[in-house]
């Protein structure tokens, strides 16, 4: 699909962005926004989003089928697994869903729109109204398509305009998602740009941030180093650094009437999005003393990924990719040939999935790509011990357990730190009233005005 050159990333690879285009496409943005975006009610804006969310859900769709068709020579996603993605992320856009983020962030439903009262406040003679920053400047991870999606789809609620720079290589479904928007809403479409430059240039970052009054970003800790000591202080900068995540497999749930499901939800969220996502388990504690032993567990999970991979494939990886998952099998061979409480399960000919079994329940980074640990543990206590030197950066639990101890488990786990804690099987698909990090999201972007009126 030739997409019309519309916004700076459909420019050709050999065209040169300069810091004064920048500058300028920043100051067109604000413009814009006041004509089109800022007289919008909440309510007519997230009418929009909605029917441009029942796009992408259409088969028959010309930027779904660009954005999974399209999606085959190079590494990446493959088709299935990008169009299962999709879908289950489209889903979420409904009046009920957008209108239930504005809600709890915002305590109303027209806050964005005009001062009012909430029950609470109503109670102290009180209102208050919300406003989005004038211009809103992102800078994209690059791995998932759905982050950059979702951080678009905030700065329209909070009516900002809004200026993404994407990583090299990663604009093409954001790029998407902004022309099927012009689809439907043109003079929305007029509030966004996106460019795509590599990381480190200097005098585009200046132009952009010398516009922006605040800042999004997700990426590396390295990356939010190297911004935080660039952005002005009078910009805003709201930070999304590095995070992982882990499965927790309560015993009680491993038994013959439960076991099948739990490990189906568990091969769930090792395959969606390949594992490549800040919400992908890199471990799945299983508790010991249930029917199924963890051990076992591991080995129900090799056969439920390899079933997996058969219906939605993972994508194609890199020759370096490929070749850090062999020398980690590798290893784990050596360790499970020496009988070191080490076992392993693998693809055969393919570096598809991986599943490490290890009676040591300390904390190991995976290398993704569906490579996962399955780690024995006794309680829940010995997990978080063990996982002491990723506090802070655990951001979601996927938890299977049953009955009492559901929220036991996640009580611990709130207590410890954890910022989410779900069903094992959606570990990858949060709702989109999810708090990122723990923090609001819209709550982040808006600046308040409330109103104290007089007493009658």
């Amino acid at each position: 699909m030739n997409l019309p050159n519309y916004f700076l990333a459909d420019m050709p690879p050999d065209a040169v962005l300069r810091p004064e285009i920048v500058a300028e496409a920043c100051q067109t943005l604000k413009r814009n926004r006041e004509r089109y975006l800022l007289p919008r009610s909440t309510e007519s804006v997230i009418q929009a989003l909605v029917e441009v969310g029942r796009l992408w859900l259409n088969p028959n769709s010309p930027w779904r089928a660009a954005a999974v068709k399209g999606n085959r020579a190079a590494p990446g996603f493959s088709p299935e697994m990008l169009g299962a993605g999709l879908d289950a992320y489209f889903r979420q856009w409904t009046p009920r869903g957008l209108g239930s983020l504005v809600v709890q962030d915002l305590g109303h439903a027209q806050r964005l729109d005009r001062l009012v009262s909430n029950d609470a406040e109503m109670v102290q003679g009180t209102s208050a109204f919300a406003r989005g920053p004038d211009l809103l400047a992102h800078v994209t991870a690059g791995i998932l398509p759905t982050p950059a999606i979702t951080s678009l789809l905030h700065g329209l609620l909070v009516r900002s305009a809004q200026f993404m720079k994407c990583a090299s290589g990663s604009s093409r479904l954001p790029r998407l998602f902004a022309h099927s928007l012009r689809d439907v809403e043109p003079k929305l479409a007029a509030c966004l740009e996106l460019a795509e430059w590599p990381g480190g240039e200097s005098s585009l970052e200046a132009a952009l941030l010398g516009e922006a009054d605040c800042l999004v970003a997700s990426g590396t800790d390295r990356t939010m180093d190297a911004l935080r000591r660039v952005v002005p202080r009078r910009v805003r900068f709201l930070e999304h650094g590095q995070r992982v995540s882990a499965g927790y497999v309560a015993r009680e749930v491993l038994g013959p009437y439960s076991e099948a499901r739990v490990v189906q939800a568990a091969a769930t969220d090792v395959s969606a999005w390949d594992q490549l996502g800040c919400l992908s388990p890199h471990v799945i504690y299983v508790e010991t003393g249930g029917l199924l032993p963890p051990e076992a567990f591991g080995a129900r999970l090799a056969e439920e990924l390899a079933r997996v991979e058969a219906q939605l494939p993972r994508g194609q990886v890199s020759e370096e990719v490929a070749s850090a998952i062999f020398q980690r099998r590798d290893f784990y061979r050596v360790r499970a040939a020496a009988g070191e409480g080490t076992r392993i399960w693998a693809s055969p000919e393919s570096t598809a999935w991986t599943v490490v079994y290890e009676a040591d329940a300390q904390f190991q980074f995976s290398c993704l790509n569906r490579f996962i640990y399955v780690k024995a543990v006794d309680t829940l206590e010995e997990c978080l011990r063990l996982a002491e030197p990723i506090r802070g950066q655990w951001s979601t639990v996927g938890l299977a357990a049953d009955g009492l101890r559901v929220d036991e488990l996640a009580q611990q786990f709130a207590s410890w730190g954890v910022t989410r804690v779900c069903p094992l099987g959606r570990m990858q698909q949060p709702p989109l009233t999810w708090r990122h990090d723990g923090r609001p999201v819209l709550g982040d972007l808006i600046t308040w005005t409330n109103h104290e009126r007089p007493a009658e």
